[in-house]
């Protein structure tokens, strides 16, 4: 086959991926940084404005005020997924790769299965069990002699982006177990006998051994929880709705957004600033990702087995 041939055949395969990614994802991402630099008149044209939307999104106290609780709170969402979601999956993950473990498909099914189930279904099954008019949560501590604990987490603004948060981190819990099971499970079990024959026990094997050999998976993971946690919106939106109360306590760069671009109530929608707000959204994963790419991973051993 020539060249010529090849870079057709090459073109004609590779076409329809060109097309739909950049139809449904570059075009939209490069239009909304266009729309930026722009402001929307009142007879419908669009006037260059430069930076000054960026400007008006960080300084002005009307814009700025619901930028940065948003961003704080995006912040705190992501920390609480690092902090707990992947820690846990990664003690779901070694629990799953024990050799002796029965019923290891079962279980690892029954965890995965929440992440396989819509978002708006997940947060309407919680504001029912978390209620304080006919939930089960009450009834349920009340059982356990905790009944005290119990409170209206999603009604008050000092739990209310907590208690979603760990709604959140209970769905996802299964896909950082399951990336960081299937490394655990690429792991030669050469390497996992010679440390028994050395004297470590399953624990301190899994420590020294197999730990260090799947830092780029925990990079991965955390990576995946960061780009996914800065474009959360979904469960949100269906547990508190546009305005993410109660007094914008549970706002996050997403719901930021909607409420911007498509109006929400009283309030109508502004196009030039909701792009602004995306814009900054898109620069916020990117200096992450990249920092991820140029700093920690270029400092990590990968290991090919």
């Amino acid at each position: 086959m020539s060249r010529t041939a090849y870079l057709l055949l090459l073109a004609v395969f590779l076409a329809p991926a060109v097309i739909i990614y950049s139809t449904f994802s570059i075009y939209p991402l490069l239009a909304t940084i266009f729309n930026s630099f722009y402001d929307r008149q009142d007879d419908g044209t669009s006037l260059f404005v430069g930076l000054s939307n960026f400007t008006t999104l960080l300084s002005d106290p009307t814009w700025s005020a619901p930028f940065w609780n948003a961003f704080r709170n995006n912040c705190l969402f992501f920390l609480i997924h690092m902090c707990v979601q992947n820690p846990i999956g990664l003690v779901l993950a070694a629990l799953l790769s024990l050799p002796r473990l029965k019923l290891r498909a079962t279980y690892r099914t029954l965890i995965f299965m929440p992440t396989m189930l819509s978002v708006v279904v997940i947060g309407f099954s919680w504001q029912l069990i978390l209620s304080p008019l006919w939930g089960v949560a009450k009834m349920f501590l009340s059982f356990f002699g905790l009944g005290f604990l119990f409170g209206p987490w999603l009604g008050e603004e000092s739990t209310a982006l907590l208690t979603i948060s760990l709604i959140s981190v209970w769905q996802f819990v299964g896909i950082p177990m399951i990336l960081i099971y299937t490394a655990l499970l690429a792991i030669p079990d050469e390497l996992i006998d010679a440390a028994t024959v050395d004297g470590l026990n399953q624990f301190q094997a899994f420590i020294w051994v197999k730990l260090p050999l799947i830092l780029p998976t925990l990079g991965l993971v955390s990576v995946l929880t960061f780009v996914n946690n800065f474009n959360a919106f979904d469960l949100i939106y269906a547990m508190k709705g546009a305005l993410a109360g109660p007094n914008f306590s549970a706002d996050i760069m997403g719901t930021l957004f909607y409420r911007v671009f498509f109006g929400n109530q009283l309030q109508l929608g502004d196009t030039s600033m909701g792009s602004a707000i995306a814009t900054m959204m898109f620069l916020i994963i990117l200096t992450g990702v990249m920092i991820y790419l140029f700093v920690i991973q270029r400092r990590m051993h990968r290991y090919s087995f």
